[in-house]
């Protein structure tokens, strides 16, 4: 057993391994029937980013650069929300933790890296990854309050203890982890890195214990919907900032603040706008106020690029100053994006971008104004940290949380290099947002869901991550999904094929769709991307 750490050089390979090891049992956990849950391959390669830029150090590279270096490119290369989150809670573990890191030194590397995870996330939720950190650092933090001299050794599997404590207990603070019998996927990450740590001071492999996977209730909730985005520019000290997030966060959601002082960038979506207007007014001086009915619908007029995207070019689309990045999910769907001359990020398979290929393909547009359309949520945190990277060479970034591929082909439908950067960004997050997006795909284990109980090879008809349709067919599926979609109304559906799906899935649905909703227009893609068949999008 070790008695202090005097090196991290030899934990990290065997972190990535057990990390590696653990992928298959957090992607289950993932509540969904289908396999497109992602954490733990997220949490995987990000380490992996960092461990293979630190094996190409010189042999005598010292701790500290050892730390920068990994910590530098879990950032670049980190995966999903998971990823983001796991990589700040990394650096600032090993930045605190520096050499000989004793029992006491390394409760406070525990608790240092836990307020980073939290700082990082602008909504910090209960029940998940951030329960879990908390709770070790707390453990820690007591274990060695309460003795005058502990082991190295006995505080980390007294840690470990305490993490898969609050591991089990997540379900109790999220109502969706109860109602599918899982624990929090990245809550299990966490725990899994925190046992190879504890394997690495003890030289023993811990008895490890799957977390448990009941059969899943999948009720996946959507965002909540607000009425108004509200953007304006703010004059502020630095210092004053977090108590502006604090107040935004309690006022509305998709809070994002960036900038450098004096001058910030401010975004929210909210209910409240004169509540928010306020907030500003609280810290700093708030200009160019900017306010945004979410609920407008776009005027198919508007939508200039869809027509030049169906007939396989984009004439009378023209590259200016202003630049757009999206990430798509297969070739058919890159083919399109690039006739609108959209800068295309490939997601492979499950594997969602990195942020440093984010950041790539931002910097190689050579705009001074960029949009980024990540089109998933879980894509989303990795778009902002490689905007920030980039808006600090001085571009203009604004990453627009569009969560299918139907709302990034809305917004780049309605995107004009001519207007304002705001006003473009605007009417852009109007049209995503005014997209209702859904899918058709094939259930990989039995669950209950919202529609009912599902069996392996069920088709199922998805709205906006809710299970809404159980069925054998995938075109009796389609239909029964849009005609929901419809219910409410609609001008515009748009259909994407993915590889599975044959040339021929869903005609005989759209044509009868066509007869009982005349004042429709659909257009179709084959899009190629795997898992869903079909994706679907009613604006």
């Amino acid at each position: 057993m070790l008695e202090s750490i005097d090196t991290v050089a030899g934990w990290l390979p065997l972190l990535s391994s057990t990390l590696d090891r653990h992928q298959a049992e957090i992607n289950a956990l993932n509540v969904f029937p289908i396999p497109d849950g992602d954490t733990g391959t997220n949490m995987a390669l990000t380490v992996s980013a960092g461990v293979e830029a630190v094996q190409a150090l010189p042999p005598d590279a010292s701790q500290d650069v050892i730390t920068a270096t990994f910590a530098q490119a879990t950032l670049a290369g980190a995966r999903g929300n998971s990823g983001v989150i796991l990589a700040e809670y990394l650096r600032a573990f090993l930045t605190a933790l520096g050499t000989d890191a004793s029992a006491g030194n390394l409760a406070s590397a525990l608790h240092a890296a836990a307020d980073a995870a939290y700082a990082c996330v602008g909504e910090p939720m209960e029940g998940t990854i951030l329960s879990v950190a908390r709770a070790a650092a707390v453990n820690a933090q007591t274990v060695v309050a309460g003795h005058s001299s502990v082991e190295l050794a006995d505080l980390v599997l007294s840690v470990i203890a305490a993490a898969a404590e609050a591991l089990n207990n997540t379900p109790t603070q999220l109502p969706a982890l109860a109602r599918a019998g899982v624990v929090d996927a990245g809550g299990r990450g966490l725990v899994v890195t925190l046992e190879s740590l504890g394997e690495f001071v003890t030289g023993t492999r811990l008895d490890e214990v799957p977390a448990t996977l009941a059969t899943p209730h999948i009720d996946d909730c959507s965002m909540t919907d607000v009425a108004f985005e509200v953007m304006y520019r703010l004059e502020a000290a630095a210092d004053r900032i977090d108590e502006m997030r604090r107040l935004l966060m309690q006022k509305g959601d998709s809070v994002v603040i960036a900038g450098t002082e004096p001058l910030w960038s401010v975004h929210v979506h909210t209910d409240d706008v004169g509540a928010v207007i306020e907030a500003g007014l609280a810290v700093g001086r708030p200009l160019d106020i900017q306010v945004n009915d979410l609920r407008t619908v776009v005027a198919p007029a508007q939508r200039f690029v869809v027509t030049a995207m169906e007939s396989g070019n984009a004439t009378g689309v023209k590259r200016s100053a202003r630049g757009l990045v999206a990430v798509a999910h297969g070739p058919g769907m890159r083919e399109v994006l690039e006739s609108a001359e959209v800068q295309v990020v490939m997601a492979k398979g499950r594997i969602a971008p990195s942020a440093a290929e984010l950041r790539s393909a931002m910097e190689s547009t050579g705009c001074a104004e960029i949009v980024v359309l990540p089109s998933s949520s879980a894509i989303r945190a990795a778009a902002e940290l490689a905007a920030d990277a980039v808006r600090e060479a001085g571009v203009t970034v604004a990453v627009i949380p569009t969560r299918s591929i139907v709302q990034t082909l809305a917004a780049v439908a309605v995107h004009d290099p001519a207007m304002r950067f705001a006003d473009d960004v605007v009417a852009m997050t109007s049209a995503a947002t005014a997209t209702h997006y859904g899918g058709v795909s094939i259930s990989t284990r039995d669950a209950m869901t919202t529609a009912g109980r599902c069996g392996v090879g069920d088709v199922l008809g998805i709205i906006e991550g809710d299970v809404v349709e159980i069925g054998q067919s995938i075109d009796q599926v389609a239909y029964q999904l849009l005609t929901r979609m419809l219910a409410a109304g609609g001008e515009l559906v748009t259909v994407i094929r993915g590889s599975d799906a044959q040339p021929d899935t869903a005609a005989e649905v759209l044509n009868r769709l066509r007869r009982e909703h005349p004042g429709i227009e659909i257009v179709q893609y084959d899009g190629g991307q795997p898992l869903w068949p079909l994706i679907v999008g009613v604006e």
